[in-house]
């Protein structure tokens, strides 16, 4: 089986489609199924070469983004035809922008069939992004936005059950499979903390709370400083860590100068995968995370597996990681209540070491080889599906309908 991989977003830019593309080829490629990905070129850090099956498309700055960049429209195209002569079984498309539009595309003239993972929450981005435009018709314009190319695909995969249920508040009929990208085995093998401490010239003696993701507005880290206002009353030697880039920087920095917090928050931007990141969890006496948008979560699977005690909200997508038994302390979404579950941790050493066992212990149960597994299953389904169809099928704009209950099944 040959797949054709499609996203607007790749390492070097680092999130959870990164690597959960990342992460699925690599176990695909044990399964038997061969990928090409096709992203942007960035222009830095691109360690990748064709021998990789990463295909890099010439790319544009994003106007008010500096990390991410937009495909040329034209060379996407020239990209995806020069691929065509190698012949791929089904096309997956990881982004809603660009990649979705030229993916579908493709796949409906070559005549084979398209599915889509719904990574992006869009409705609760666009208050963020476009300020200036009225919630309810950002609302209004996303949800139709997202009926419109979940229609345009054979099937869909949520990464989590929760994410499923809302698209198909929104009227989505495609069928979607629930399949989260899992934990490589490499994620388990703890990191470093004083290494870390000493890199980044933290103090040895201040016990850190850590977030790690992207720095954006979505991401409610404005809330996580306001509660760790609260928690300074109780913890006075605590020191907030934030390990990400994004948008939002310049604005938190704004509020920590305000709140004042300066001697005890550090932004440490971007931390190498491999090494620095668990490094990063290591150090930690907490982890702490109050997202609204996320579809998955995939970074608390991340400090679980390297043993942190984890204090979060549970909303969305983080619902379906935070259940009963996985060690982390849910917490409400307000500032005194949240400083609360977290100077109980840092209040209490054996209990934190305690409930990073646990997490560590849940987190194995999240097996990255297994999702594969389930993915690949899910594209044959989709094969099968496309070739029972016949050739009233072939360049037709719509999809041959997978069966909900086989869906279900693979949820």
């Amino acid at each position: 089986m040959r797949v054709l991989f499609v996203s607007d977003v790749y390492f070097p830019r680092v999130n959870g489609v990164s690597t959960s593309i990342a992460t699925f080829r690599e176990d695909l490629a044990q399964l038997g199924v061969e990928s090409v990905l096709v992203a942007p070129r960035y222009g830095r850090g691109e360690a990748d070469a064709a021998a990789d099956g990463v295909v890099r498309v010439p790319s544009g700055r994003v106007p008010g983004d500096p990390e991410d960049r937009r495909m040329r429209w034209t060379a996407l195209g020239l990209e995806l035809q020069r691929l065509r002569p190698g012949g791929f079984d089904l096309v997956h498309v990881h982004t809603p922008f660009l990649a979705h539009y030229a993916g579908v595309r493709h796949a409906r003239r070559a005549g084979i069939p398209v599915v889509e993972t719904y990574h992006t929450f869009f409705e609760e981005y666009l208050h963020h992004y476009v300020p200036l435009m009225p919630r309810w018709i950002g609302r209004t314009l996303a949800r139709r936005v997202t009926r419109s190319q979940c229609d345009a695909v054979d099937a869909l995969i949520s990464p989590s059950a929760p994410m499923q249920e809302l698209l198909v508040q929104y009227g989505v009929g495609t069928p979607i499979h629930v399949i989260p990208t899992g934990m490589p085995t490499g994620r388990f093998v703890r990191g470093d903390g004083a290494r870390f401490r000493a890199q980044q010239h933290l103090p040895v003696d201040r016990p850190i709370v850590l977030y790690v993701g992207r720095v954006a507005h979505e991401k409610n880290i404005g809330f996580l400083l306001d509660a760790f206002v609260e928690l300074r009353r109780a913890q006075p030697q605590a020191l907030l860590v934030i390990a990400g880039e994004g948008p939002a920087r310049q604005a938190l920095c704004t509020q920590v100068q305000q709140l004042g917090l300066a001697r005890d928050v550090a932004f440490v931007g971007y931390l190498d995968r491999e090494r620095g990141l668990a490094d990063c969890y290591a150090a930690a006496s907490a982890f702490v995370f109050a997202s609204r948008t996320e579809t998955q979560g995939l970074v608390l699977l991340e400090a679980m597996a390297q043993g942190c005690a984890v204090v979060s909200t549970a909303v969305l997508g983080t619902a379906s990681i935070l259940q009963p038994g996985c060690g982390a302390h849910v917490a409400p979404e307000e500032p005194a209540a949240f400083a609360r579950a977290v100077a109980s941790v840092l209040e209490d050493p054996e209990r934190a070491a305690r409930m990073g066992e646990q997490a560590r212990r849940y987190a194995e149960g999240w097996s990255s080889q297994a999702c594969a597994q389930r993915l690949r299953a899910c594209y044959q389904q989709v094969l099968d599906a496309h070739a029972g169809a016949g050739p009233a099928n072939e360049g037709h704009p719509g999809r041959a309908r997978v069966p909900v209950a086989g869906a279900a099944a693979n949820g």
